[in-house]
Parts: C-alpha cells; sequence; structure tokens
C-alpha cells in the first residue's frame, strides 16, 4: 500500500491537492494511506519550503503546486 502525504498549513491549495489524491486512488482502484501534515516543523523535516508538497512512500514528488488527478495517477503508477 502507497503513503500519500501532502505537506502545507490547510490552505484551499493543499485541500485541493488531497482532493486530487483521493480522486486518484478511487480510479486507478488501488489501496493508499493519505496523511495530511500541517505542522510547520515535520514540513521542515522535508526539506521543503513551498506548499503544498507531495510525498509518497517518503521521497519527495512535487513541491509548491496543486497536483492534478491526472498527475497523481502518473505519479502512482511510475
Amino acid at each position: 500500500m502507497k503513503t500519500i502525504k501532502v505537506l502545507g498549513p490547510g490552505c484551499a491549495r493543499c485541500k485541493a491537492t488531497v482532493a486530487n489524491a483521493e480522486a486518484a486512488i478511487k480510479e486507478l482502484g488501488i489501496e493508499a494511506q493519505i496523511i495530511k501534515i500541517e505542522d510547520m516543523a515535520k514540513i521542515m523535516e522535508y526539506d521543503v519550503m513551498q506548499t503544498p508538497a507531495v510525498v509518497i512512500d517518503e521521497v519527495v514528488k512535487t513541491k509548491g503546486k496543486v497536483v492534478s488527478t491526472e498527475e497523481f495517477k502518473a505519479l502512482l503508477t511510475a
């Protein structure tokens, strides 16, 4: 099972990223866990300065942009 972490303060862009991750998981029919991290100290542990950021299986995949459902599907199947 994949673990997806969305790093950000809980802004609208962060919420959109979480929604797109949920949609991608549903469309792919895979099992994945989505974890929202809003604590800035924890976000800094990933060396992220721009949010939202996406971490899949402990690898930072994107920083500073809303990831679309299609982009999530590509990241999850790569």
